[in-house]
């Protein structure tokens, strides 16, 4: 297997790096000087790409690679990837789904709570010396809260798993009903923001879902509302997410993903009912290590022609 080439289209953790180069030709795209050039003399030997959430794979990349045969994603998040591309070519896509899925449900439930209980502009209460000269000032708790999930699939189910222990009434809006989940199914998102008071984006980003949080939603959700994503940022309508915060119409978000990433709005750097994180939903050692497994595994079960573990076309 050493000779077949694997073309990694961003720099990913030391270990999948080193775990690749144990078992295949390593390329890494971002030390190329002239990729053409580099692609037009080696394309026979690369038959892999393994990227990510950010970086995937578009048409183009796809294209110069005419005996590329499996994309294994380190993400769950295929959206960096053109699949009707592969389906034409006969290429295969797997990734990561089930390795991540407590990770970002845990992230999840932990902006749920520091943002209504606004925990970060607590820690600069007490950082500042502002403890001192007068008490924080009262924020609004989050058991009991009802909370909206936009997509009830392994994420959105692990996210009201964990919320429901809360006591938090638990509604949904998916684009198929989950007949045995107990929860209550909204007919569309208006609806489900107009009857939640926390709503979480942790749906796939598709054509249908971009900017699915739109100025609609928000006001339906409304000033004593909260917005959590941990999907994607293009999920939501970011200049009518800042100025509903700004101008009071939205209580506050909690968001771990954004529109252009890793710029992030001036203005909800300055807000205080705003909890930001910087994407790292997947980001613990436990959790990267199982990831970077599993894309190595794929890679191994192809080239072994035996079935693929967690294949997506």
């Amino acid at each position: 297997m050493d000779k077949i080439g694997v073309w990694f289209t961003c720099p990913m953790s030391n270990y999948l790096q080193d775990e690749v180069a144990k078992r295949f030709k390593l390329i890494k795209s971002w030390e190329i000087a002239s990729k053409t050039a580099f692609i037009n003399h080696h394309s026979k030997s690369i038959r892999a790409i393994v990227g990510n959430g950010a970086y995937g794979a578009d048409s183009t990349l796809i294209e110069s690679l005419p005996y590329l045969e499996i994309i294994s994603s380190h993400s769950s998040g295929l959206d960096q990837i053109d699949l009707v591309k592969c389906k034409e070519r006969g290429i295969r896509v797997t990734s990561t789904p089930d390795t991540l899925t407590d990770e970002v449900a845990d992230l999840a439930i932990t902006l749920i709570l520091a943002t209504v209980r606004r925990i970060c502009a607590c820690d600069q209460h007490v950082r500042n010396g502002l403890w001192k000269q007068q008490d924080f000032k009262l924020t609004t708790k989050g058991s009991g809260k009802h909370v909206g999930i936009i997509g009830l699939g392994r994420i959105g189910s692990a996210i009201a798993k964990r919320i429901h222990a809360f006591g938090c009434p638990v509604s949904y809006y998916s684009r198929t009903e989950k007949l045995n989940s107990g929860y209550k199914c909204h007919p569309n998102v208006i609806e489900l923001a107009t009857n939640c008071e926390i709503l979480v984006v942790a749906c796939s980003l598709t054509e249908s879902t971009y900017h699915i949080i739109n100025r609609e939603v928000i006001d339906a959700l409304g000033p004593n509302g909260y917005l959590i994503n941990i999907g994607r940022g293009a999920h939501v309508d970011e200049p009518e997410l800042v100025s509903a915060l700004v101008e009071g119409r939205l209580g506050g978000a909690g968001l771990d993903v954004f529109e252009h990433e890793p710029e992030v709005p001036d203005q909800l750097i300055g807000l205080d009912n705003v909890v930001l994180s910087p994407h790292v939903g997947t980001c613990t050692m436990e959790t990267r290590k199982a990831m970077a497994d599993l894309v190595v595994a794929n890679l191994v079960a192809h080239f072994s022609n035996e079935p693929l573990l967690t294949p997506v076309v």
